[in-house]
């Protein structure tokens, strides 16, 4: 099919529009004027009223089956106080009598302006239920606490020791409900298993959302495997069935979990080998790992200590050794690696590793392009090898909405001023792309945008140009899937996934970017989504 789009203010590249183009098989085969695409024979003809139109967004960290399931668990975004989250639990739990485990995410004891303005703890809960197992992750989903009940199951204890994660324990030294890191993998265990069907409606909801939202494509981390918890391996299956009978609308890349080697070996002997991929809209994608925590929950790992938290320099979730071990393994099986650091001192685990994988494999064009996911706490010294070894970094400016809020307080003025350094390392010479983290933040690309370029306000020096921000969530995040060749461009051989907007966001103020509404969206030349 030939579809023809006419009289739109194109985006091809910096300084560099089109009026129209034409889409061939879900290729763009021509950009021109008016007068030059008018000319061309077209099965649909589309006038685009002289509204801009951008590429698609290309999330490159995100967790759509997460982004999901928030829709139908207990919403603990946006809450105030500990008792506003204690009343929602009760709502919630009102409104469905018969669940077996409570669940719920997106509590912020620093947006807490009423009342006590700390972390839950198991008693907060209790005053929900104590019949049932209640788990209320906090917004970053590196802290969760449990009830009375839930520890109970679990048979947790003061002596209860979990490698790369701790379970906090009261002035009496007992569990307090708090669990970090790899410990709330316990908690996850009280979950029933979810159904395929359950699961399948939670991505494709969130599929639908995302479309209407502008992202076309995604990098999602949906399979999370550990000693615990195996049942998510099913998303695997579950993806490669959507793509299968082309319920799969939007362009899918893997960033699958895996914290034990043996769980790796099992994916390079199974999932690894398997069909079901066509690397144009489900691909393989690579491993994600974690190296530390967030630094809303102090668990992001530092070189130094906490400045509000003496004593305290973070978690280490995977070691440098176990980071290296992980490396070496992916990388012999062609398989690229992303890894979450945030601290500084787990960014600079992640260099050290990644320096030497470098250094032995080479890091030319087909290099596997192993990248840092947030890499927010950074010394400039950090910034100048990240960008001289060339490593991509998954950056996600709306965390800035909150961290500026924290950052100087746990870390020093010093420090914060080198971190969140998008542009700097842009500027370096560095492949940055951008994401969202959602569920662990809004996943609307426009919020995004609005703080690469304004900042929030914090740090004023490294506000991105708009163009750079924008070429950065789409060929950027092509750059992180080997795919910048054929995806992120308006221009001739590039798949023809682009979205038209509802204002002028070369035009408008940078106040009102946040605000823009995505009017139409295209994959592959298919209107998936109309306003």
């Amino acid at each position: 099919m030939r579809v023809i789009l006419i009289n739109g203010k194109i985006y091809v590249e910096k300084n560099r529009f089109c009026e129209g183009l034409l889409i061939e098989k879900g290729i763009i085969k021509e950009i021109g004027s008016n007068d030059q695409i008018g000319k061309l024979k077209g099965d649909k003809v589309i006038d685009l009223q002289g509204k801009t139109v951008l590429p698609g967004f290309n999330d490159s960290h995100l967790h759509l089956s997460g982004i999901g399931a928030a829709m139908f668990n207990c919403n603990l975004m946006g809450t105030n106080s500990i008792e506003e989250v204690i009343q929602r639990g009760i709502n919630f739990l009102r409104e469905n009598p018969n669940l077996q485990v409570l669940y719920g995410r997106g509590w912020n004891q620093d947006y807490f302006i009423f009342g006590e303005k700390r972390l839950l703890i198991k008693e907060d809960l209790d005053r929900i239920s104590r019949e049932i197992p209640i788990i209320f992750d906090r917004v970053c989903g590196h802290l969760s606490v449990g009830n009375t009940r839930a520890l109970e199951l679990l048979g947790v204890n003061s002596n209860t020791i979990v490698n790369g994660g701790t379970i906090e324990l009261d002035e009496k030294g007992k569990p307090n409900g708090i669990f970090t890191e790899s410990a709330v993998a316990l908690l996850y265990s009280l979950i029933p298993p979810k159904s395929y069907k359950d699961r399948e409606m939670e991505f494709l909801k969130a599929q639908d959302y995302l479309l209407s939202l502008g992202v076309t494509s995604v990098q999602s981390c949906d399979v999370v495997v550990d000693s615990t918890n195996r049942e998510s391996e099913c998303m695997f299956n579950i993806i490669k069935g959507l793509y299968k009978e082309k319920k799969l609308k939007i362009r899918y890349s893997h960033q699958f979990n895996y914290q034990r080697i043996e769980d790796f070996h099992r994916y390079i002997d199974g999932e690894l080998k398997s069909e079901g991929y066509d690397d144009i809209y489900l691909s393989k994608g690579g491993l994600k790992l974690f190296c530390d925590g967030s630094l809303g929950a102090r668990t992001a790992l530092m070189l130094e200590d906490y400045k509000d938290a003496p004593g305290n320099k973070g978690v280490e979730v995977l070691t440098e050794r176990e980071l290296s071990n992980f490396v070496k393994l992916a990388t012999e099986n062609k398989i690229r690696v992303v890894i979450h650091a945030i601290g500084n001192g787990a960014v600079q685990r992640v260099i050290n590793v990644y320096k030497d994988s470098i250094e032995k494999w080479g890091n030319k064009d087909n290099y596997l392009r192993h990248g840092i996911i947030h890499c927010q706490i950074t010394t400039r010294e950090q910034l100048k090898k990240i960008a001289k070894l060339k490593i991509p970094v998954m950056y996600q400016p709306i965390f800035l909405d909150y961290d500026r809020k924290i950052v100087k307080e746990r870390v020093g003025e010093d420090l914060a001023n080198t971190s969140y350094a998008f542009n700097t390392l842009y500027k370096l010479g560095a492949p940055i792309s951008f994401g969202t983290d959602g569920p662990v933040e809004n996943c609307n690309p426009f919020i995004n945008l609005y703080f690469a370029v304004t900042r929030g306000g914090f740090n004023l020096g490294e506000k991105m140009k708009l163009e750079d921000a924008i070429d950065v969530y789409t060929l950027g995040s092509a750059f992180n899937e080997h795919k910048e060749r054929v995806k992120g461009r308006l221009k001739p051989g590039y798949v023809g996934d682009l979205i038209l907007l509802d204002k002028d966001i070369f035009k408008i103020p940078e106040e009102e970017i946040k605000d823009i509404k995505v009017q139409m969206t295209m994959v592959n030349g298919e209107i998936i989504y109309q306003r």
